[in-house]
């Protein structure tokens, strides 16, 4: 959840180390801070709010003592209130940490330590966690982190620094993500590629319960038994400019507009011959052979791309399909086995309950396939096969291009699974993906409706509520919509599938309620334009969102967008488009912070 990052080599490690951190920050923003040594010892400066302040905190700092080594940290707030005395880095004795993660049994630790005559500062678990390591140090920091590991139980990214030993930084993980990379100037480790890529375009991820020695000259690594060994080089392909504004005022919005190239870049290289082809991705049709039953399972966004996924498999491979999410799958005791094919998708690949539903399905010998966005992650490597999406790096935390490309490797799926099973031939194989391929093209074109979608947002931004309907692959998207609008615009707002409004939900419809109504699917239209008049009878502002071969009674609705001429079975990309706007603009209109909203983090590593 949080941002970490630590540096030591050859450069001001404070100025590194805070410019790292404002890349991150999108993981976190409550609070931040830095430690690094100097002749004096380890100095430590932190302060709530943005990196921003802590910024000017250590250009104000009268004892601002040179440095090439140091740790930073910038908070999500998990265990303990926003305060300095909570902000990381946390100091116990020799030790100083920064922590990404949650000690879930940091409370019994705590009375073990205060049966010792040791108490804590702070109210939070990561304090808990330098103090263990402390008591564990004899001298030897590599058997201290040992120790304290056996001792800890949750997720954690540590990168520590002791006292005694000048310029290292030692770091270990167990479910939260780190990468480093070792430079010409330095080696460098952080929660997140973004922090690097002013470095260096190589990295690797540091695997679970390894521990990194990172010093100016060289990173070692040693696996659990203590054994050295050379880990993975990966290459990030894309540049530091990726992970910057670009000239948009917000990340999100300069995200929505790369949605074009990032479908591309995901469907291109598996458009082979005609048909779907994920042989470069190592993934054999044997996977999709004798498959009975396909689980998905994910959280947030990912799961609402899941939510099309199920559509266009049962409608196409007729194959059962149901999606979970992550968090409550781990917890049920699923029915799978050796024929069900299990499918995570994440963005980071290192959400938390993902990973735990995926090693569930694993130890229950199912098959496993993930969609993930990060090369190495933790999802990544624990899973039989990956397809990776190709959306690069998304900073904003409201997630735009990252869903819309997990959706189209839903739908490659959807063909591949459907005419390996034999359900639809090689022509029929052949025209959905030549729909598929042309939807980046009109994404473009959905592009040009901003003006339209923020002149709708200026008169629903006043709503207390709003509600989002529709039907089969409209009633998925209008899940995401609902999401998107709700966590960035603080509005709350619920989805529907249409045809439940007459089962309670129509009593929450009075004057003036915005009901966004998604019509793109022919088979159902008439179906939801009578529930828009349902609704619309009882007061309610309409928007309807329709395809271009929609017959519409212009006092149907307050507001109608019609969408690029598309494939029924391909609207939802288009559509998602405009919904990303709505909420985009909405937020916007609020004087709120699209980027950052309140008490959200970009990437989930804790339950």
């Amino acid at each position: 959840m949080c941002g970490i990052i630590g540096y030591v080599g050859f450069l001001d490690a404070k100025k590194t180390l805070i410019d790292g951190l404002q890349t991150l920050e999108y993981r976190g923003y409550d609070s931040a801070g830095i430690s690094f040594f100097t002749d004096d010892g380890i100095q430590t400066l932190k302060t709530i709010g943005k990196v921003s302040a802590l910024r000017d905190l250590v250009q104000a700092n009268e004892n601002n003592a040179p440095s090439t080594c140091g740790i930073g940290h910038t908070r999500w707030a998990t265990h303990g209130g926003v305060s300095t005395r909570n902000a990381h880095p946390h100091t116990a004795g020799k030790v100083t940490l920064i922590h990404n993660g949650i000690i879930e049994n940091y409370q019994e630790l705590q009375k073990e330590l205060e049966e010792k005559g040791k108490k804590p500062v702070s109210q939070t678990d990561s304090e808990i966690a330098a103090m263990v390591i402390d008591d564990c140090y004899r001298g030897n920091p590599e058997e201290a982190i040992r120790l304290a590991a056996d001792k800890l139980t949750g997720s954690y990214g540590f990168c520590i620094m002791f006292e005694d030993i000048p310029e290292t930084i030692f770091a270990l993980r167990c479910g939260s993500p780190l990468v480093a990379a070792h430079t010409k100037n330095g080696s460098i480790i952080a929660s997140d590629m973004v922090a690097l890529v002013n470095h260096t375009n190589h990295y690797f991820v540091l695997k679970e319960k390894h521990i990194a020695v990172i010093s100016k000259d060289e990173i070692i690594v040693k696996d659990e038994y203590g054994d050295i060994y050379g880990p993975t080089i990966h290459h990030i392909s894309w540049d530091v400019g990726a992970a910057k504004k670009g000239g948009y005022d917000h990340f999100m919005m300069k995200e929505i507009h790369e949605q074009p190239d990032s479908l591309r870049n995901t469907i291109t290289p598996r458009f082979i011959g005609g048909m779907p082809d994920f042989s470069a991705d190592q993934v054999s049709d044997e996977l999709f052979e004798n498959v009975n039953r396909v689980v998905i399972t994910a959280c947030g966004s990912a799961m609402h791309a899941g939510l099309i996924g199920r559509n266009m498999i049962e409608r196409l491979a007729r194959i059962p399909v149901s999606v979970d999410i992550a968090s409550e799958f781990r917890y049920q005791n699923p029915i799978i086995d050796k024929q069900t094919l299990v499918i995570t998708i994440s963005q980071s690949g290192e959400t938390a309950d993902t990973i735990a539903a995926l090693r569930l399905a694993k130890s229950k010998g199912a098959k496993t396939l993930s969609v993930v966005n990060v090369k190495g992650s933790s999802v990544a490597r624990e899973s039989d096969y990956v397809l990776y999406t190709h959306a690069g790096p998304e900073i904003s935390v409201c997630s735009t291009k990252a869903y819309t490309v997990q959706v189209a490797v839903m739908y490659l799926i959807a063909f591949r699974l459907a005419y390996v099973s034999g359900q639809i031939s090689e022509e029929e194989t052949k025209t959905y993906m030549h729909h598929l391929v042309g939807v980046a093209e009109q994404v473009e074109e959905t592009l040009g409706f901003d003006s339209q979608v923020a002149n709708i947002a200026k008169r629903i931004a006043g709503a207390g509520s709003i509600f989002f309907i529709g039907r089969g692959l409209d009633h998925a998207l209008s899940c995401e919509g609902s999401l998107k609008l709700k966590e960035i615009s603080y509005i709350h707002s619920e989805a529907y599938a249409a045809g439940e409004l007459k089962h309670g939900t129509i009593s929450l419809i009075t004057d003036n309620v915005p009901v966004i109504a998604l019509a793109t699917q022919p088979d159902v239209y008439a179906k939801v334009i009578s529930n828009v008049q349902e609704v619309r009878s009882r007061g309610a502002k309409i928007i309807l969102i329709t395809d271009r071969n929609a017959s519409v009674d212009p006092s149907l609705c307050d507001h109608q967008i019609v969408l690029p001429e598309t494939s029924p079975l391909f609207t939802p990309f288009v559509s998602a488009v405009v919904l990303q706007y709505l909420a985009y603009y909405v937020s916007v209109e609020k004087g709120l912070n699209v980027d950052q909203p309140r008490n959200l983090a970009k990437s989930v590593t804790v339950e």
